[in-house]
Parts: C-alpha cells; structure tokens; sequence
C-alpha cells in the first residue's frame, strides 16, 4: 500500500510540473530593459532612414503621422495644477497633443490609465517613474507641468538632482510600488546608473508659482521653483503677463526661469488674457483647421502671425509653442536610439 501511494504521489507531482510548463510557455515574455531595449530595436530599415533624416527644428505634419509615429516614441509625464477638477484641464491638454499625432498610450499612465499626475504626488515617485520608463524605452521622459504641476515639475528635477537624497528608489507604476533597486541599466550604454543624476531631454512648467508654495508639500520649492537644475538638457517656462494666481505682475527679472548650471532655460511671455486656471484647455484646437494649421506652421524663432480669432484669448501660443518642442524632441531621441541600435548591431 505504501509503495502504491507513493508512485501515486510521484505520478501526481509529475503531472503538476508538466502542467506548469505548460502554462509558464503561454506567460508573456517580460518587457526588455537596459541594452536589450536598444539591441532589440525592430524597424524597417527604411522607417530608420526616414526618421534619421528629419530636422528636428522643422517636423511636418506629414512627418509626424508618417514617420515619427510608426517608430520609437518617448512617454509624456504631464502634471496637473491642485485645486480639484483642474486635471481635466490637462486632460484637455493630453487630447490635444493626441489630437495634433502624439501616441495616446505613450501618454496615459501604464498603470491606471490616467491621463496626469497629482502635485500632491510624491516627486520621488515620478523621478522613479521616470527612471523606469527611461530603462524600458531607451528615450527619456518628457515633463510637462501647469500651475502647482508646474512647481512639481522644477521639484521632480532637483529630487533628480539630489536636492532630496542621495538615493532614489525605481518606481514602478504598473505595481505602483518602488522596486527595492536605486538604479537601473543604462539603455544607450549598458551599464548600471543610479536614478539620482538621470537628465532628462525636455521639461516645462507653465503660470507656477504663487500660493501654492505656500502649502506645505511645496515649502522646499520657496526661492527654488524658478531655478532649474542640471537635470534637463532642455526647460521652457511660461509665464502668464498678470497672473495673480502665480504672483507674476508683469514679467520681470524676478520671475524669469533660469539655469542652476548647462541647463538651457527659455522663458515664454503669454497675454495677460490668458486664463490661469482654464488655460491648458485645448482639446479642441486640433479640429478647427484654421487654428491647426496655424500651430504647426508656428515656431519659437518665428511665429506664425497673429492666431485666428476663434483661439484669441486662449492658450493657442502655449499649445503651439509646446507642440513644437514635444516634436523636436520626440524627434532628437528617436534618432539617437536608432544610432546606438545601428552600433550595438554593428550597423551603419
């Protein structure tokens, strides 16, 4: 009876580890990280060419549907403003950037689908976010912040900085939770990094300031919220001309973005018009032709003349002139993984 019951167990044992195989060669394969995202860049050749040979400065309409959109696109972290429903407004924001090509899932939240996140968010969090979706893409995160989400923004980048700690936890926003690692696998090189010093390509932050810094999740921003730290290559602030939520009388010395250190700095004036609270409200501007046709024809260097009537009084100049730089930007990192992809492979 005893030899029985053990050919029975052994048998059943058997039966559970073939069962497991079984089920573990149906699991989806984990997401490659570090160089394997590089190493395993898969495009049409062609696809690489075109996008190699955009200028950056001077992406067409056709150029975004037709070339940057069918290859690698960097994640979109936008940060709303604090005072409850204002993150409809950037919402608002995030379909007018899907509206004009940008890829809606590279702008969601991977893990709940959200289209912003909270200024009352932990910056740590959002640096590790952005750490995490760096070792997965191989193209850093874009950081786009209006009123308090604007200070959040400059706080993100000096918790980057070390300004906070000396470490920083990889946050996973699928888990919603840290990983227990303070560094991730370079993409673009191979080797390990801390999150702490990750530089991001581009980040802005529109009409912040004000009574915000007042609140006690921003006191450490008070004399640093215009003061951007060597953490982006490339920041846009944007202030409104008399914006009295954000305490900017007229445009000034005082309230003037500016670089801590090599980070390049604009500052954008915008009317006295403008709606602080409502102003990145903008959903709709992609489906007037009028009005989209003046945005893609706008550059900072040169703007497109005065904007069509039906967006007077409206956030028409900061959509457009983000616009330009989330496609520049979207272009300069799609083209500098596809160059490390062609070394990594050996391909010229």
């Amino acid at each position: 009876m005893e030899t029985r019951i053990r050919r029975l167990a052994l048998a059943t044992a058997t039966l559970c580890l073939l069962l497991a195989g079984g089920c573990a060669t149906t699991r989806e394969a984990p997401a490659p990280t570090g160089a394997a995202v590089v190493a395993g860049l898969n495009l049409d050749r062609a696809l690489e060419d075109r996008i190699l040979a955009l200028d950056p400065d001077r992406i067409t309409p056709d150029d975004v549907k037709n070339t940057l959109a069918k290859g690698p696109v960097p994640r979109i972290i936008l940060v709303h403003g604090g005072i409850y429903p204002v993150h409809l407004a950037m919402e608002s924001f995030g379909l007018f950037l899907t509206g004009m090509g940008y890829p809606e899932a590279r702008i969601r939240h991977p893990g709940d689908g959200r289209w912003s996140h909270s200024p009352y968010e932990d910056s740590a969090q959002i640096a590790g976010f952005a750490a995490w979706a760096y070792e997965r893409d191989g193209m850093t995160p874009m950081l786009i912040g209006h009123s308090q989400g604007g200070i959040q923004v400059v706080k993100v980048l000096r918790e980057l900085d070390g300004a906070y700690a000396d470490r920083i936890s990889v946050w996973n926003p699928l888990a919603d939770a840290a990983e227990g690692r303070t560094t991730i696998e370079d993409p673009l090189t191979g080797q390990p990094r801390p999150v702490k010093g990750l530089t991001l390509a581009y980040a802005s932050a529109a009409a912040a300031g004000g009574a915000a810094l007042i609140l006690p999740n921003q006191w450490s921003m008070i004399g640093n919220v215009r003061t951007v730290p060597d953490t982006v290559e490339e920041f846009t602030g944007y202030s409104i001309v008399f914006d009295t939520w954000a305490w900017t009388g007229g445009v000034s010395d005082d309230n003037q973005f500016r670089a801590a250190g090599r980070a390049r700095v604009r500052n954008v004036e915008l009317p006295w018009t403008y709606n602080h609270v409502v102003f990145p409200v903008s959903s709709d501007f992609p489906k007037d032709p009028a009005v989209r046709s003046w945005i893609e024809a706008y550059t900072p260097a040169q703007a497109a003349g005065p904007a069509p009537l039906q967006a007077e009084g409206r956030s028409v100049l900061w959509a457009a002139d983000v616009w330009f730089s989330v496609r520049r930007h979207w272009c300069l990192e799609a083209q500098q993984l596809i160059r490390a992809h062609r070394r990594a492979v050996g391909v010229k």
